[in-house]
């Protein structure tokens, strides 16, 4: 038999895997693999990809909160290193989500359409990640938490998220530790609340961009978290021009107004005072 174009098996490659851990129960593929059930009748062909789609997406949304977590507990540990190691790796993925929207996109409306309606009342609002990252980023909204009032877990879950300091919270009591005069109503906020503005910490910011070498870690945690809500605005900006290009204005299938609600998302600020100081520095 010709082998010509074949790549033989090395005799260390272990073939027999009975009993073994393998590559598809390590990852639990069986199950993974058999969680898309399209509910169109007849199958619509594109279902399969819109149900992919959202399932990584929020199997990223997992790895995004628990990357957060993480770099929640080292800021109060007073390790920012690593705390910004964390950080880098969700910029990276936040990167591969922005750009799963471009596959998404390659959904026409007439093919959408004819799926569209077996999808009820199922829609991305309600991903209860997805509140979660943004509830861990400052975005918190204690009436979120109603609409998971009829799953415990989900309930739990971002109820949890809603009651912990956000990522900006504990970076800015870092801060503070080091010495930056961030002002006691932040330091003592209700983290229950969402992150909202506030002018007199600014003073501290600028004094950590106008002096970098003094504050070069800060001066670069401070650009990183501009990094993060940049890429978070993308996001955004990318879902609503995917969603706008496939069903045009209609009403999401959650009910909301669509576009129009995706649009005042993009007014959400996640760390207001780092894009304020910009207007102060230089001249």
């Amino acid at each position: 038999m010709s082998t010509e174009n074949e790549r033989a098996l090395e005799d260390g490659i272990v073939t027999d895997l009975t009993g073994r851990m393998t590559y598809g129960s390590y990852l639990a593929l069986d199950q993974l693999l058999t969680a898309q059930h399209p509910v169109s009748t007849p199958e619509h062909h594109d279902e399969m990809l819109f149900i992919i789609q959202h399932q990584t997406t929020e199997l990223w949304l997992k790895q995004l909160l628990h990357e957060l977590s993480s770099a929640r507990r080292l800021l109060a540990s007073d390790d920012l290193r690593e705390a910004l190691k964390r950080v880098a790796r969700i910029k990276k993925i936040q990167d591969v989500m922005t750009q799963q929207w471009s596959i998404l996109a390659t959904l026409t409306p007439t093919e959408y359409a004819q799926f569209r309606g077996s999808l009820g009342s199922s829609s991305g609002f309600q991903s209860v990640q997805y509140r979660a990252v943004e509830f861990a980023l400052g975005n918190k909204n204690e009436k979120m938490l109603s609409v998971f009032r009829d799953h415990p877990a989900n309930l739990a879950l971002l109820t949890a998220e809603w009651e912990k300091p956000t990522l900006y919270d504990e970076f800015l009591r870092y801060a503070s530790r080091r010495g930056l005069p961030v002002p006691a109503e932040i330091l003592d906020r209700d983290v229950h609340e969402p992150y909202r503005e506030t002018p007199e910490l600014v003073p501290a910011i600028r004094e950590i961009y106008v002096n970098p070498q003094q504050h070069w870690d800060l001066y670069e945690a401070c650009e990183d978290l501009v990094d993060l809500e940049d890429n978070f605005q993308f996001w955004r900006f990318r879902h609503l021009k995917t969603v706008s290009r496939t069903i045009g204005m209609k009403i999401g299938t959650g009910g909301s107004s669509g576009v129009g609600f995706l649009q005042r998302a993009l007014e959400l600020t996640f760390f207001p005072e780092l894009y304020t100081v910009r207007t102060e520095i230089g001249g």
